[in-house]
């Protein structure tokens, strides 16, 4: 059954799809598709490993994982979004990430992408995540960071004020997304400051984590292995 959390995530993202992979793109300043292509090349995964891409949406993931000749199914609770990576020719299924619809360690690897702000219950999630990841797999994730120093106001104005307005300029659905991301951001990393997101991994089953702050912060990327 889905959660508040989930259907939230539907309501604000489901209209978006078409053009999703453009204005993503854009109002990160660019800096989305580094995240994706940064998190998949520090997999450390062999070729022809097969890899679970959750939270996959229009497919952004699963094509970096493709040219590293990673084989992907991509997993989203969008049909919307999930129409369009299968169109784009990804072995597409349409599920939940807190109940996953595979055994256990299926996969080599396993990514996800801006998730957790948007399920009910995260260490949960992180341990269905981790169920289907075979011992010694590699898990990665991508999430928005928050700046530090001389650059958190600068990231506050353009979370706060440029971007909803931008939004609005596109179209009703990014002006919600615009007004809802800097609050959502914040709010995820006051519950799970760095300390407490490694807490979250280890807890689930995922040794070796590591940590990186793109962006000036604004992007995390994080790897780990599952035990």
């Amino acid at each position: 059954m889905s959660s508040d959390a989930n259907r939230l995530a539907g309501r604000l993202f489901a209209p978006l799809a078409r053009d999703y992979d453009r204005w993503s793109l854009v109002l990160s300043l660019g800096q989305d598709r580094r995240w994706r292509r940064a998190m998949v090349a520090g997999l450390d995964l062999p070729p022809d490993s097969t890899v679970l891409d959750v939270a996959a949406g229009t497919g952004q993931v699963s094509r970096c994982l493709t040219e590293r000749q990673f084989r992907v199914v991509a997993l989203d609770q969008s049909s919307q979004m999930l129409g369009l990576a299968a169109r784009k020719g990804f072995t597409a299924v349409l599920g939940r990430a807190e109940s996953l619809p595979f055994d256990d360690a299926s996969f080599d690897g396993l990514t996800f992408t801006y998730l957790l702000r948007y399920v009910a219950d995260p260490p949960a999630c992180m341990r269905e995540l981790a169920r289907v990841v075979r011992p010694g797999g590699t898990i990665g994730m991508v999430e928005f960071g928050l700046p530090r120093g001389a650059w958190k106001p600068l990231w506050i104005i353009y979370t706060r004020v440029v971007l909803p307005a931008v939004g609005a300029m596109i179209s009703p659905g990014w002006k919600d997304v615009g007004w809802f991301l800097g609050p959502s951001i914040a709010g995820f990393h006051r519950r799970f400051p760095p300390d407490a997101l490694l807490q979250l991994w280890e807890s689930a089953g995922i040794g070796d984590v590591r940590a990186a702050r793109l962006s000036v912060g604004g992007g995390v990327v994080m790897w780990g292995r599952r035990r």
